[in-house]
């Protein structure tokens, strides 16, 4: 077992059903999963700064996006 890997109960099911879709699957799923990754950044950041407004959430989103462009994430 890889170093710092922690045993995840479900992780063979999640493998299984990998392996089992398409090529096509596999890239629209990892679409969707980035789009939802997005989304739970930008409500984090409503949550955390309510009193921002839309504008000034999606220009810290941006800032966050960015920053963690130049981190390789």
């Amino acid at each position: 077992m890889p170093v710092g890997y922690k045993q995840q109960p479900n992780r063979r099911l999640y493998l299984e059903a990998l392996r089992a879709m398409t090529p096509a699957q596999r890239v629209e799923k990892a679409f969707e999963l980035s789009e939802l990754t997005h989304d739970l950044l930008h409500a984090g950041l409503a949550q955390r700064f309510p009193e921002k407004s839309p504008v000034e959430l999606h220009r810290l989103y941006l800032e966050r996006l960015e920053r963690c462009r130049k981190r390789s994430c």
